[in-house]
Parts: structure tokens; sequence; C-alpha cells
């Protein structure tokens, strides 16, 4: 029986959120998938700040590279130097295939790089993947 997790996902990229959104749908109803479109939206639910105040936290966040407001790699920065949030794995989920910004993710300490498929097919098949590794191989640790 897998458990059911939070999960945040950091998309300004309306077909890209609603193939997500399709993923997790089809596959796994138990998850709870939050989404926010930029980057300073993801650091006030993170923080549970105005409006975000009640906001779960999550046991995985799927983050985009390309964000307005605020990129993803300021996004991971914040997130991996604050105490509370750092331990919240961090999958980057973006179509960037940039050497220097898979390097830069796990400089970052980003959990894990993963680029996304353009393919829809595809694109639900891999976001399956994550949501497997994190719900049935990994041991997150408790809230």
């Amino acid at each position: 029986m897998d458990a059911m997790i939070d999960i945040l996902l950091v998309e300004d990229d309306p077909g890209d959120v609603l193939m997500t959104e399709e993923a997790f749908a089809d596959y796994k109803v138990a998850n709870r998938l939050s989404v926010v479109s930029d980057g300073e939206s993801a650091m006030a639910f993170l923080r549970q700040e105005g409006e975000y105040a009640e906001a779960p936290t999550p046991d995985l966040i799927l983050l985009d590279l390309h964000l307005p407001r605020m990129d993803g790699r300021e996004v991971l920065a914040e997130i991996k130097n604050d105490s509370r949030l750092r331990r919240i794995p961090v999958v980057i989920l973006t179509t960037s295939e940039a050497e220097e910004d898979i390097l830069r993710s796990y400089n970052l300490h980003a959990n894990a790089y993963v680029t996304k498929p353009v393919d829809f097919e595809r694109f639900i098949t891999v976001v399956r993947k994550i949501d497997d590794f994190f719900v049935s191989v990994v041991r997150l640790p408790e809230r």
C-alpha cells in the first residue's frame, strides 16, 4: 500500500501543468498535487504566507527552471538554504538539456534532474516514474 504524498508542481506552462495533472489523475488519485506558476508564489506556498497560509508542506517538489518573477535556480537555492525546507526532495523537471543547467542544479542540491519529453505519452511515463520512485521506492522524511 503506497502512502499519499503532497506534491508541489512549480510550472508556468499551462500545457505542462495539464499533462502533469493528467498523469497523476490517470495513475494515482491518492497523491495531492498543488500547482503554482512562478517562483515567488512557490516560496510563499512553501513558507505558508498570505493566500498559502493553509498550504500543505509538500513531500516532493517538481520544479521548472524557467519561471517568471523568480527563476527555478533561485527557488532551488532558497529551498536548500532554508533549514525548514531543505529536506524536501526537489526534482528539476525542465525542457533544458544544457549541461550548465544540469551542473548548476546539482550544485544547488537538486535531488534529480529530469528533461521533459515533448511527446505526451513519454511525458506521462516520465511523471509516473518520478511518482513511483518517490512514493514506492524512496523513504521520505517524516513531516
